[in-house]
């Protein structure tokens, strides 16, 4: 069977499937064994490429000993997968949909992101996690002590599985003024993030981060803020965008992302540049 084209649900579908193999411990060569196929066609359909009939993907879920509730979610994706799809935009409706933004954020080549007014995930300090999730119980959570440290744990390995990788993403981050601003109410959170964020410099060559001034004019991200992840020559680059609450939505449409890509263009010619930007956030911490 040839090579598929690539759809943002056999993409998610693939990188799915590559991580719950990874984490059984199971080669590709096995796992194509599993279902009677090749290599190559393992490669393929763990590269978005190419879907599985219900039988095949039932046989490797028990090779990777796949949890009931996960099993069906990754079912679900499957079937998704196998349909023609006539839309601009992919609405994640199904469950652990966080799992699946980390999946791209760990494959990308390439991490451009925006938070207008918080700071980006992949910046983020355990304190400052904390105090994120912490603003959200209640309202979109309520969770024991223990689920929230495992909630701390969970983003933290997320961080270091993206920039600690053989072959670290690059990534461009922009980190609004305004989320500075906001921790200047509690001096330990804000001297922890900034001091985390310079670690994070110090040692991933890798990662730019960018000042945005409170007061930049002509924003054109104002409103929200989104992730766009490159692949180089695995796949065309996949947009994510912001929601306050409610389920993700991905762009994968050229023009879609074109537009995005445009949008962070212009922010970051309202930032500092990357060494202005470092400047600040090494003087901030000196006055708190």
């Amino acid at each position: 069977m040839g090579r598929a084209r690539q759809t943002f649900e056999r993409r998610q579908l693939g990188l799915t499937l590559r991580r719950l193999r990874e984490q059984a411990g199971k080669s590709q060569h096995a796992a194509a064994q599993e279902i009677g196929k090749a290599r190559s066609r393992l490669v393929q359909i763990e590269d978005g490429e190419g879907t599985l009939p219900p039988d095949s993907l039932d046989s490797l879920l028990d090779l990777y000993s796949v949890e009931p509730q996960e099993r069906e979610t990754v079912r679900a994706l499957a079937s998704s997968a196998r349909k023609r799809q006539k839309r601009r935009a992919y609405v994640d409706t199904l469950p652990d949909a966080y799992q699946r933004f980390a999946d791209l954020e760990s494959n990308a080549t390439e991490i451009k992101a925006f938070e207008p007014s918080i700071v980006p995930g992949l910046l983020q300090s355990p304190s400052y996690i904390r105090s994120v999730i912490s603003s959200w119980e209640g309202i979109f959570t309520s969770s024991a002590p223990a689920e929230i440290e495992q909630r701390i744990d969970y983003r933290m390995n997320r961080q270091s599985k993206t920039l600690h990788s053989e072959h670290p993403s690059e990534l461009d981050i922009v980190l609004a003024e305004h989320a500075i601003l906001d921790m200047k109410r509690t001096d330990f959170l804000l001297r922890d993030q900034l001091e985390h964020v310079l670690s994070l410099l110090d040692h991933h060559e890798s990662l730019t981060v960018r000042v945005l001034p409170v007061g930049a004019v002509s924003n054109p991200a104002c409103g929200g803020g989104f992730t766009i992840f490159g692949f180089g020559d695995r796949g065309s680059p996949i947009a994510f965008s912001s929601v306050v609450h409610g389920p993700s939505v991905y762009l994968d449409d050229a023009e879609d992302v074109g537009v995005l890509t445009r949008i962070f263009d212009r922010v970051c010619e309202l930032t500092l540049s990357p060494e202005e930007s470092r400047a600040f956030l090494e003087r901030t911490r000196k006055e708190v």
